[in-house]
Order: structure tokens, then C-alpha cells, then sequence
């Protein structure tokens, strides 16, 4: 559902008793993210594979899992609000998106981005679980993007048509200054435990766009799966056009829990402009039971007045998408070889005390030194902290008041948006 203050018509700046989130971080203070997140990929050990046995046999087909407590060998080492960060790993494209000279342009351009921000966010081969947020925790990171790298792309069968120069592990390379750069700033809170909401919000003031989304997290075990349905929905506002793009988010499936797991993205999603007409469909196939390939995806994209379908995808997720438009030109674009811009953070010691890295990263360092029962131990700490919390406010009669959301109809919108302040 869409609350009726996401109208991007341009209204007096509003002050607001919040707290307004971007504006708590000085981007100075927040430096180049040296971590690479990469999780091993060991597959279940025969102790482990034990453990998950026990667990199955306590579980019912189709049974919610959220208050599930899950071995914590399967967790990866970080929350789930900085893997919604990690959809924003290619900034320079999402950027690109308001350069687009039509409405045309603009929607075929945020489905390239959009196509291509989930194999970043879903690092490594192998499933494993990121963090549950505790309710209150908040995660804040930024982007600098050289502004040679944002221009209009010419489409052809050359793919993008400029080549950054690239570092190790294909990270962007270049010692670019803030101000030949652009800033995208990101921000995202866990704004409900019962259920799971995270709000997350990411704005370039200088390009006027931002995002807004709330995702409620559903898990459900389905026998060798576990599957997890992203509930909400976001909204991309180009202020300097005067659109909103509504967008879902795909389920995701952790498979053959047993052995070696893996993930895989399913269900259809749709972005939608009312002011332009245009929509998109965007299919994640799951495999077929026998043969057939996997993270298989396919869109489509279409002027909804003339019925006129401009623009067609299809590929891997997580490999090579190919785009035919209208005019019969292709291009094709490598999501393995597109230069990853790293996230900047304050270093865990400056940041406060709800912040994800500061937050987990007993669990964390535990889980690199390969120390389960410790990181068990850490995980609990928090989990009872959470839990006592909740039973104080319970005792208080005071309901928990999110920083940076405030909710508004079905969804959570965040306090300070662009659309508020231009």
C-alpha cells in the first residue's frame, strides 16, 4: 500500500521532531569499507547436518519461522540491514536512471539497474542467514560516484558504454575527491520486531532521487527449503521529472539445507510509473525439479496506454542479462565484470551503540575466528537484551517510536525525505 504523502509535488520544507537520520552522520567521518564479506563455501559438516536434523524434526510444513531460533553456524556475518545496502553496489547505474531523456528511457534504465542489483546483495554461492536487526538498530553508509561515471548511456551490443577502470575483486578504482564525485547517501532501520519491518531510505540530493522502501521479511519452512517472501514495497522519486516508480521484491529461497545450500530468487515482481504509463514485470524463475537452469530471469517492459511492449530481458540474476528494445537493438550487460563502487562507514568504534557493525560485531569477529559457541554466546546476550526491553516497555505502557520512519498507512516512510525539502 502506498501512503498518500509519497506525492512528489515539491511542498515548503517541513521541521520535523524526528530525528532525520542522513542528517545525524557527517559523510567526512565515514571511510572506504575494507571488509569483503565472502563466506566459505564449505557446505554443511556432519555435526552441523545433526543439528539441522533436530531442528527439521521440530518443524511443520509451511510453519512460520520468524521466532525460529536458528543455529548460528548458518548465520552470515552481517545484518540484514546492510545487505539492503549491498543492492546499491552499483550506484553509478542507479544515478543514470534520471539522466534518461524520456519516460521511455528512464524505466528501461531502471530495470537495468534493478536486474542488476541482486548479485552483490547475495554474496557467495553458498545460503547462509544474515542478522536478524533487533528493533531500534540502525545501519548508515554512503556512496561516492565520479561524476565521468554518470552520463547517458548509449545502447548497444557493447554493453554500457564506458569501461571504469577496475581494482582487485573488481571494485572501482580511482582516488576521485568528494566534489568530482557525487554523494549517495543510504540509511535503514528495523522499524518493527513483531512483525519484522526494516525501513530503508537512499537519496542523491544533487541528481534530486531518493528511494524509499519497507520490507516485512516472512520465513516459512517448505521440507528441504526455506523460503522467505520480502513483504512491502519501494518507491524511486525523480524529483526533477516528477515521477514515482512503485517496485516489489523478490522471495528468496535457501535450498538443500542439508548439504551444500544455495540460493535461489523467485516470484514476479512489477515497477510501475502512473504519471508515464509505463510498467515492467520482472519474472525470477526457480529451477524445474529436473534439468533447466538455474537464477534464471526474465522482464518485460511496457507503454500500458498503447499496450506497446518497448523493451525485453532476459539472462541470470547473477550472470549475463540481455536487453532487446523496440528499435530491435540489444545490449548486453555482465553482472559478473561490472565494477562494484564499495560503501564508505564510519569505523565500528565512532559509530553508536544500535549501529549494525558496532551492534553484532562480537558476533561477527566470533564467526571469523570460526568460535560458534562464542558467537552463540554474544548472539544470545543480545537476543535477551532485545527481550527484556521488550518486557520493560510492556511494563511502561510505551509503545516503541522508530529514529527515522514514521508509519503511515500499510507502509513506513522515512522522516526527512527529498520530496519534503525541495
Amino acid at each position: 500500500m502506498r501512503s498518500s504523502s509519497m506525492q512528489v509535488k515539491p511542498v515548503a520544507t517541513q521541521q520535523c521532531s524526528h530525528h532525520q537520520g542522513l542528517e545525524d552522520i557527517s559523510p567526512s567521518e565515514e571511510v572506504t569499507d575494507t571488509e569483503d564479506n565472502e563466506e566459505e563455501d564449505l557446505g554443511v559438516l556432519d555435526d552441523q547436518r545433526s543439528i539441522i536434523l533436530h531442528l527439521l524434526s521440530q518443524l511443520k510444513l509451511g510453519m512460520d519461522l520468524t521466532r525460529v531460533v536458528l543455529p548460528t553456524f548458518i548465520l552470515e556475518k552481517r545484518s540484514l540491514l546492510e545487505m539492503y545496502a549491498n543492492f546499491m553496489a552499483h550506484p553509478d547505474m542507479f544515478l543514470s536512471i534520471t539522466a534518461g531523456a524520456t519516460a521511455e528511457d528512464r524505466i528501461v534504465r531502471f530495470v537495468e539497474y534493478y536486474l542488476t542489483a541482486f548479485h552483490e546483495g547475495r554474496k557467495g554461492a553458498v545460503a547462509k542467514k544474515p542478522y536478524n536487526p533487533v528493533l531500534g538498530e540502525t545501519f548508515h553508509c554512503s556512496w561516492e560516484v565520479p561524476r565521468d561515471k554518470v552520463k547517458p548511456l548509449v545502447r548497444s551490443n557493447q554493453g554500457s558504454s564506458w569501461e571504469p577502470s577496475r581494482g582487485p575483486n573488481n571494485t572501482q578504482q580511482g582516488a576521485d575527491s568528494p566534489a568530482d564525485c557525487y554523494t549517495v547517501r543510504f540509511v535503514a532501520e528495523q522499524v518493527s520486531h513483531h512483525p519484522p519491518v526494516s525501513g530503508f531510505y537512499c537519496e542523491c540530493r544533487e541528481k534530486s532521487m531518493c528511494v524509499n522502501a519497507h520490507v516485512w521479511t516472512k520465513s516459512k519452512f517448505m521440507g528441504m527449503s526455506i523460503g522467505v517472501s520480502m513483504v512491502g514495497e519501494g518507491v524511486l522519486c525523480l524529483l526533477e521529472h516528477d515521477e514515482e516508480y512503485v517496485f516489489t521484491l523478490p522471495c528468496a529461497y535457501a535450498r538443500s539445507i542439508l548439504t551444500v545450500p544455495w540460493v535461489e530468487l523467485g516470484g514476479k515482481v512489477s515497477i510501475n510509473c502512473v504519471k508515464s504509463g509505463y510498467s515492467a514485470t520482472v519474472t525470477f524463475h526457480t529451477k524445474p525439479f529436473y534439468g533447466g537452469k538455474v537464477h534464471r530471469v526474465t522482464a518485460e517492459v511496457k507503454h500500458n496506454p498503447t499496450n506497446t511492449i518497448v523493451c525485453k530481458a532476459q539472462g541470470e540474476w547473477n550472470g549475463t542479462l540481455e536487453f532487446t528494445y523496440s528499435s530491435g537493438e540489444t545490449k548486453v550487460i555482465d553482472t559478473t565484470k561490472l565494477p562494484v563502487t564499495r560503501k564508505k562507514l564510519r569505523p565500528a568504534e565512532k559509530q553508536s551503540r544500535t549501529e549494525s557493525r558496532r551492534l553484532w560485531q562480537h558476533v561477527t569477529k566470533s564467526l571469523k575466528d570460526a568460535n560458534i559457541d562464542k558467537a552463540t554466546e554474544h548472539k544470545h546476550r543480545l537476543e535477551e537484551r532485545q527481550r527484556g526491553d521488550e518486557r520493560q516497555r510492556t511494563a511502561d505502557s510505551k509503545p516503541w517510536t522508530p529514529k527515522y520512519f514514521t508509519k503511515e498507512g500499510e507502509g513506513w516512510i522515512y522522516n526527512s525525505p527529498l520530496w519534503k525539502s525541495t
